[in-house]
């Protein structure tokens, strides 16, 4: 086993993951509805960090590590479609795509959010539209995350939730991309 994840990018992936599960949940009738916009600053506080930390974090935090050429992604589903595709380590292309795309999803979100808190967009429709519909579509793009993560576990498998736990991988072996 080889540590990949280090703890700075799994406590931020579980705070992320517990801060959208509050947006959610305080949207409902639960009586926390207090909760939506100090949970929406948590999440843009996370992205914030981790953005930071994919250019100077650890290996496999770093952007430069996973985010690949479009491509080397159209390759990699290529070989997913062979069933040929080697097992990383780190991200997959398709993962590394994942991930940016929900920072990004998660930070429009939150900034949506934001400008509904100034004077010049408080009460504006067009803007609450917008933020629902962000918020809907990030929903869409976590559905499609855990899907992967599924779909990634089986294949090659290995237990992708429990490694973002422990943050520990079989090491390489064969044709694996380290």
């Amino acid at each position: 086993m080889i540590q990949v994840w280090d703890r700075l990018i799994r406590l931020l992936h579980w705070t992320l993951v517990g801060a959208i599960a509050i947006t959610w949940l305080s949207t409902m009738d639960l009586g926390i509805g207090w909760a939506h916009e100090r949970a929406g600053y948590v999440a843009a506080a996370v992205v914030s960090i981790r953005l930071m930390w994919g250019w100077v974090g650890r290996r496999y935090a770093r952007f430069a590590q996973f985010v690949r050429r479009p491509s080397m992604v159209l390759a990699y589903c290529r070989q997913m479609w062979h069933h040929r595709e080697p097992r990383h380590i780190g991200h997959n292309p398709l993962g590394g795509w994942m991930v940016v795309t929900l920072l990004a999803g998660v930070a429009g979100t939150a900034f949506t959010g934001w400008l509904q808190t100034t004077d010049r967009y408080w009460g504006s429709e067009p803007l609450e539209i917008i933020h629902t519909w962000m918020a809907w579509g990030l929903l869409g793009l976590i559905a499609l995350h855990l899907i992967g993560i599924m779909f990634t576990s089986l294949r090659h498998r290995e237990n992708l939730v429990h490694a973002m736990i422990t943050g520990r991988k079989a090491a390489p072996h064969g044709d694996d991309v380290a």
